[in-house]
């Protein structure tokens, strides 16, 4: 007669290959393909009623999703999380999967002719990221909450000695219907800020840091812009729950520097220009530009720009577009790859630069959108 302990890792289960697929690309992102740790490597399969259960997580962030299966044994295990999204990937669509541990020490997977056999780990061992109490929750519209990450993951820091920046800072500003939800990035050298009316239950919440990884997971579950989704969080975790998917997450232990105090105020020169213009043009001449140099400088005179990359090692590079500017002439230097990043989160067909002088940052909007905007410092040239 078998052991209580085997009975619990036998799991028999037939599960369609798109279904499978779909909850293995929701989960297996968070599997670091290095791990000292050899369980991390693996995903957690819980087979109960009428469902397949997936966990998957690198001890900061956690992912579970599930699928509809025919469980002919419930049951649960672990296996290498990677390879398994390999396997499935490659079935032919259509088709359906058997999961098998009654060997013991093995998952049988039969996928039409196909058969792999994956070495397994003890479902006992696998970590649960315990969320503990999340006193502030609120749903928010999957397209909001897309449109706040959206427009700020590009300022991410990616200095690790300053991680306190490696995320995107949340907070409510204002209050009752002033009330706002603020959504807050920056490196350094550029800073992204973009808000939507806060939902209804969030105005309790604490200011929390998101870390960049988790913040790119979060994005990729966003696909539809229809869905709801459900933020739990206290001022350490957030999970955040979209249909069956769940993500927990571990919050940047920091404090967010004050970004007030570098949005400009004052800056006095004007200049508006079509933003696919703009865009295009630094692209032309950012061409030559050298990877440690990147720097363009911006010429303003009288409703004109012109944009110039000189490169000693392969050139030079010049362009001019109409804009309109009617202050004082100004010549100002940025980094190239900059100023595309925040062109590309511009969604009108105009954009407003706000500047003062060649040494001052720069504030950049949409022209009919008060709810983003950009600080750009600027580079000597």
């Amino acid at each position: 007669m078998p052991t209580s302990e085997n009975v619990k890792i036998i799991m028999k289960v037939t599960i369609e290959r798109s279904n499978l697929l779909a909850a293995l690309n929701h989960v297996h992102r968070v599997v670091e393909r290095r791990n000292t740790i050899p369980i991390l490597s693996n995903v957690l399969m819980r087979a109960e009623g009428g469902d397949l259960f997936l966990k998957a997580t690198d001890l900061d962030v956690e992912i579970v999703d599930q699928a509809p299966a025919m469980v002919e044994q419930a049951g649960s295990t672990t296996v290498p999380a990677l390879m398994l999204y390999d396997i499935v990937r490659k079935v032919p669509d259509g088709g359906e999967i058997s999961l098998d541990t009654s060997d013991g020490s093995v998952m049988t997977l039969l996928a039409g002719r196909a058969r792999f056999q994956l070495q397994m780990l003890p479902d006992a061992d696998f970590p649960d990221l315990n969320a503990g109490d999340l006193p502030v929750s609120f749903s928010i519209p999957a397209a909001d909450l897309r449109r706040l990450i959206d427009r700020t993951q590009f300022a991410i820091s990616t200095e690790e000695t300053r991680y306190y920046l490696n995320g995107i800072f949340f907070h409510v500003h204002g209050e009752g219907d002033n009330a706002r939800l603020r959504a807050v990035a920056t490196d350094g050298h550029r800073l992204a800020k973009a808000e939507i009316d806060a939902p209804a239950g969030s105005q309790g919440m604490p200011d929390i840091i998101v870390p960049r990884k988790t913040v790119g997971e979060i994005q990729k579950l966003l696909d539809d812009p229809d869905k709801t989704v459900k933020v739990d969080l206290s001022d350490t975790k957030i999970r955040v729950t979209i249909d069956n998917i769940t993500l927990t997450s571990k919050l940047i232990d920091g404090t967010f520097p004050d970004y007030e105090r570098v949005i400009p105020k004052g800056n006095d020169k004007v200049m508006t220009v079509a933003t696919g213009t703009f865009k295009d043009a630094v692209d032309r001449v950012s061409t030559i530009s050298s990877d440690r140099g990147r720097a363009v400088k911006l010429s303003l005179s009288a409703d004109m720009l012109e944009l110039a990359v000189n490169n000693p090692d392969s050139g030079s590079a010049t362009d001019e577009i109409a804009v309109g500017y009617d202050a004082d002439p100004l010549e100002i230097g940025f980094n190239s790859r900059y100023l595309l990043d925040i062109a590309d989160q511009l969604n009108t067909d105009e954009a407003v630069f706000r500047l003062a002088d060649p040494g001052s940052p720069t504030l950049v909007q949409d022209k009919d959108d008060p709810d983003a905007l950009y600080v750009l410092m600027p580079m000597r040239v």
